[in-house]
This record gives structure tokens, C-alpha cells and sequence, in this order.
């Protein structure tokens, strides 16, 4: 005598899986390896445009505060103000990249030394602006 089961199987019933295979993460995480090395040499040379942009703008910042100065103290051209005769004026700028910048006499415009690589200058070159 055979004994049926009252229990009912669905014989193609799809069971749903609630996990990720190691082939399945290996290949999100290689794709996010390689997305990792295309962008990252990119965000550096941005990084270091960006400080170069910083050095032209705190370039035009000296500059204006050397005219102000020259204005205010009946100065004219070779004379050369010192960083603390433009710190009122907000003419002397913190260092972005380590560089050192030169006031120059007024006429002249002011430039920045580097002590390290930036963008395409390389160490020790002088960033100036040009003249009007």
C-alpha cells in the first residue's frame, strides 16, 4: 500500500535568491577599479590647476595692494613696499602650494617662486604676470 503526502509541491516553482555570487562582486569591483584609475590622475592635475589659478589670483591681489600703496603714499614707480606695508591693504596672501612671492617695485608686476612642481612649471620656476 502506497501512502500519498498530503503536503502539494510546485514542481517548477523559481527559488529567489537573496544573495550576490564572488563572481558577480568581483566583477562590480573591477569595474570600479578601473573607473578608480581613469579618474584619479585626473583629479590631481585639477587639484593642481586649481593652486596655479589660486597664485595668478593672489598675483592680481599683491599687485592691486602695491598700486594702493603707491596712491596713498605718493610712491611712484621703483619703489618697493614691504609685505607689511601691504598687509593693510589685504595684499599679502598665505602661501598655497609653498611658494614665495616677490612684490617687485611698483611697475612692476609681482611673481611667485616655487619651490615644487606644479601643473607644467617645475621646481623653482617663477610664475608672473604679464604686463599691461
Amino acid at each position: 500500500m502506497k501512502i500519498q503526502s498530503t503536503r502539494a509541491t510546485a514542481p517548477n516553482v523559481a527559488i529567489r535568491r537573496s544573495a550576490f555570487t564572488l563572481i558577480e562582486i568581483m566583477i562590480v569591483v573591477g569595474i570600479i577599479g578601473l573607473l578608480a584609475i581613469a579618474i584619479i590622475p585626473n583629479i590631481s592635475k585639477n587639484r593642481e590647476r586649481a593652486q596655479l589659478q589660486m597664485i595668478h589670483q593672489n598675483l592680481r591681489k599683491i599687485d592691486a595692494a602695491k598700486n594702493l600703496w603707491a596712491l596713498e603714499n605718493n610712491k611712484g614707480s621703483g619703489e618697493t613696499p614691504s609685505s607689511e606695508e601691504l598687509k593693510p591693504y589685504d595684499g599679502w596672501p598665505r602661501a598655497i602650494a609653498g611658494e614665495t612671492y616677490n612684490i617687485n617695485s611698483v611697475g612692476m608686476p609681482p611673481s611667485a617662486t616655487l619651490s615644487g612642481k606644479l601643473w607644467t612649471n617645475g621646481p623653482n620656476s617663477t610664475i608672473q604676470l604679464p604686463q599691461d
